[in-house]
């Protein structure tokens, strides 16, 4: 999210941004599937550090480093929003890594579909423990992979994304990078300059060749490839060994270094359109353009980039955006992210009370954004888009339909994080008239939605979401009929299924997975929820599968986990994990 002010300031001074050497960006970590070997080079501990011979510019860091956390952190009050006592407690405490480990079927039996795939799940998981301020979306990116083969088998393994950030940080022996999310909404800019000094100076942080990421956000299959993405880098590509293990490939910039179109970062949200074969995305930057749109073509590489240059003065944070047959839809809401802020006594990611959120619409092959249209959407906050179409009932074809969830109120999602609501609401925009409808779909507490993948793009009946207690925990998963909400809001009657975890329990973003994938007479809902759930009361963690049509989401199949599963973001399952492209 923040870590575009790197991406922004750093180019200007870096003196490895001289044209040499910048060339080939998809750095090759390993390729290895023999995790016996390859992982007893990088394992990793937080007891301690190794002796390492620094350089004397680092010896002066290190000490700066260490008189900051020592003597200024330690005499700081932090809020707890930014305090890693608060953000770390209970099951956001940051696990080991775990190699492939077989689990035991403890209750009913895995269904045949789930064979040969893996469900995923990334979240933050700090390789060290923060001696400054820390916000939850500030940790190391981590995997929490279980395969699924022949016979109801499962294998679980974590490790950690192998990203610069990671690679730097462990052989180092402390902890390196600022945690910018959390400097950038408390205004804490001491480690800050002290890393943007480092990388000047050191020659250690280069955005273009080495990134800044976590890695820690979400997952992106594409062209047999699969990614572990975060806003402000560029994808890692990984890999789900035949054995179950999980391999870090490399930073990846879909082969726009060699086309001479450099770029550091996107969002970690892509959308694939399935009949073409094309992904589109988008990055958002705090200095003009503020956001440029692209597209990926079938074959894995990045096409010109779309800058949109209608946006104004300090643009907004986007975290998600629509892709429809014909359109993209993007935000520009109240959380903006403003640099000179902290000039006038302001955070740099903050809430601006006096802006009008609105929706931009544009067409998804526009070579550049004269076509594009801006309409004022007063209170949308948008935090995620779970499906857009354009609706096949309308004669003339001028509606594009949106199910996003918005988030109430927007102040509170950045400082009272336990008092943050995101309804989920059906918007209509008229690309004739250029008017937008809202409707609720349902005032409930709940996030990270999915569908059935064959519907993505398409209209849609059913969606499935995650019961939110204290963003973002997860204390279950409701579904949704969208045919119930096409009229006037009537109570909550469009949930139709929803199962709470229990006291104490707190599970993943639900991923639906169709009981028989390749039959086009299949029902929308014919098909399984695959979740993890952690039991805070037991210290246990299971994967459990659940029944879609099932009115109480019955639990049809649970495994137990030979390691804590933290909370996380965002997850996806894989259908066929060994016919992923090395």
């Amino acid at each position: 999210m923040t870590a575009t002010l790197f991406l922004s300031v750093l180019p200007k001074f870096h003196p490895s941004f001289d044209g040499i050497g910048t060339r080939n960006i998809q750095t090759k970590i390993t390729i290895s599937c023999q995790s016996n070997i390859i992982h007893k080079k990088i394992s990793t501990s937080k007891q301690g550090l190794r002796s390492k011979h620094y350089s004397s510019h680092e010896r002066i860091f290190k000490a700066l480093d260490d008189f900051i956390s020592k003597f200024i952190i330690i005499n700081t009050s932090l809020s707890p929003h930014v305090d890693p006592k608060h953000e770390l407690s209970g099951n956001f405490y940051p696990v080991e890594e775990l190699p492939p480990t077989a689990c035991e079927v403890v209750e009913g039996s895995l269904p045949p579909t789930l064979e040969g795939g893996a469900y995923i799940q990334n979240g933050p998981n700090p390789q060290f423990i923060p001696r400054g301020p820390y916000h939850i979306a500030d940790g190391d990116g981590m995997l929490h992979s279980i395969k699924f083969s022949g016979g109801g088998k499962a294998i679980f393994c974590s490790r950690f994304v192998k990203t610069h950030k990671y690679i730097m940080e462990r052989d180092l022996g402390y902890p390196f990078f600022p945690n910018p999310i959390a400097y950038f909404v408390s205004n804490s800019l001491r480690f800050v300059l002290l890393t943007v000094a480092r990388g000047i100076i050191g020659g250690k942080i280069n955005p273009l060749t080495t990134g800044i990421g976590t890695a820690n956000t979400s997952l992106f299959e594409f062209a047999g490839h699969l990614f572990a993405m975060i806003e402000s880098d560029l994808p890692y590509e990984i890999k789900i060994c035949p054995d179950g293990d999980i391999i870090t490939i490399g930073r990846h910039d879909f082969h726009s270094s060699s086309d001479g179109d450099l770029f550091s970062h996107m969002t970690a949200h892509p959308k694939v359109d399935a009949d073409t074969g094309e992904a589109f995305a988008f990055r958002n930057n705090i200095i003009p353009p503020f956001l440029t749109f692209f597209r990926i073509d079938p074959n894995g590489r990045k096409q010109k980039d779309v800058h949109i240059l209608s946006i104004k003065g300090v643009t907004s944070y986007i975290h998600d955006f629509a892709v429809t047959k014909r359109f993209a839809v993007f935000p520009d809401a109240q959380l903006v992210m403003d640099p000179l802020g902290i000039m006038r006594g302001k955070q740099i990611i903050r809430v601006d009370p006096e802006k009008t959120p609105r929706l931009g619409v544009i067409p998804r092959y526009a070579t550049d954004d004269s076509e594009m249209y801006w309409i004022d959407v007063p209170g949308l906050n948008m935090m995620h888009v779970i499906n857009a179409w354009e609706d096949d009932d309308d004669a003339a074809g001028n509606k594009i339909m949106m199910v996003v969830t918005n988030i109430l109120p927007v102040e509170n999602l950045l400082e009272r994080r336990n008092s943050t609501h995101l309804s989920l609401e059906k918007i209509t925009i008229d690309i004739k008239t250029k008017e937008v409808v809202r409707r609720i779909v349902s005032t409930r507490n709940i996030d990270f939605g999915a569908i059935n993948p064959k519907y993505a793009g398409k209209k849609n009946r059913y969606m499935y979401a995650a019961a939110i207690e204290n963003y973002p925990k997860m204390v279950g998963v409701v579904k949704l009929d969208l045919s119930l909400c096409d009229k006037e809001y009537s109570g909550d009657s469009a949930v139709v299924a929803s199962r709470i975890y229990g006291p104490g329990c707190y599970g993943s973003e639900p991923i639906f997975v169709a009981r028989e994938a390749n039959n086009p007479a299949a029902e929308e809902d014919d098909g399984y929820l695959l979740a993890y759930v952690h039991d805070q009361n037991t210290k246990e963690s299971k994967f459990i599968v659940m029944n879609a049509k099932s009115p109480s989401l019955e639990v049809i199949a649970a495994v137990k986990l030979p390691g804590r599963v933290p909370h996380g973001f965002h997850t996806t399952f894989v259908t066929q994990v060994d016919n992923l492209i090395p």
